[in-house]
């Protein structure tokens, strides 16, 4: 990676964990102890994993609901944004959401000024789809003092509009909370594929990704670790982490490298190089059948 300028230096951290199902107080509290580590060490960003404050593996919706909380006002984001406070961070983690009947799979975005925003998963996984609403907030991006920050949480990052709608809208790095599964015709001797999506995103926008995954098995379903934080080339600058143990990545990035290296030669700049006039007309209609 080329050397840093002082003018938006900042230290990541992705806090790889083992949270265990319906311990929420046990899993906040790990969290922050985790934290205060990783603050300790200078980093300035954290981010955790989805669902990290209940565990994944609901098995009924009444369960579901016994789990979540209101935002912001619900105790594991007061207890997140307490923890801010009073470290000086802030903190994007996966947080199980109640609105009023409604269920999300959720995101909360936390400053030392305390709760800045909320992202909802778009692209709900497997049985997610049994208890929670596909995400209504789009992908919104939070202007906050250490940068620009996007999030997206875990099969979000399967599709290339995710990371481009961000990136279009000022996104520096995006942060994923995520808990990956085993993914069918892995390459034991590959990088996980997911490493592969989250770095080609970084690539292919010029922006920063820091994804936190999860580590252990839970009811039967394992989780892959392998937490990762890419540079805006794309290619790792922490990580990939432990498949599983509980691991925290540490980098210390120049954000404004997102913007100021955009431009990869004379000619050509990945956003500026769009061709919408060829195909902004077919994003968006349905596939053939069959396809």
């Amino acid at each position: 990676m080329a050397a840093k300028s002082p003018e938006a230096l900042l230290t990541v951290a992705c806090v790889q964990m083992e949270p265990e199902f319906g311990a929420t107080q046990r899993n906040v509290q790990t969290t922050i102890l985790l934290m205060e580590q990783a603050a300790a060490q200078g980093a300035t960003l954290m981010v955790l994993p989805e669902l990290c404050n209940t565990g994944y593996m609901f098995a009924t919706r009444a369960e579901a609901f016994a789990l979540a909380e209101s935002l912001p006002d619900g105790p594991t984001t007061r207890a997140w944004i307490d923890c801010a406070r009073r470290l000086g961070v802030y903190i994007v983690a996966g947080i199980t959401e109640r609105e009023e009947e409604r269920l999300y799979n959720s995101a909360v975005i936390i400053g030392p000024e305390g709760f800045i925003g909320r992202y909802r998963k778009v692209h709900l996984w497997s049985d997610e789809a049994l208890f929670f609403e596909p995400g209504n907030l789009g992908f919104p991006v939070f202007k906050t003092r250490i940068g620009t920050l996007g999030c997206h949480i875990c099969y979000d990052c399967w599709f290339p509009e995710s990371f481009r709608l961000a990136a279009l809208q000022g996104a520096e790095i995006v942060c994923v909370p995520t808990n990956w599964v085993p993914i069918p015709g892995q390459d034991p001797q590959r990088e996980a594929m997911a490493n592969i999506i989250v770095m080609a995103a970084a690539h292919t926008n010029s922006i920063f990704v820091a994804a936190a995954d999860r580590v252990g098995t839970e009811r039967g379903q394992p989780f892959i670790g392998q937490s990762l934080i890419a540079g805006y080339t794309g290619w790792p600058v922490a990580g990939p982490a432990s498949a599983t143990d509980t691991q925290t990545l540490l980098a210390t990035i120049n954000l404004a490298d997102a913007k100021r290296h955009r431009n990869w030669n004379a000619f050509n700049q990945v956003l500026r190089d769009r061709r919408t006039d060829v195909y902004d007309r077919m994003l968006g209609a349905d596939a053939p059948p069959g396809q």
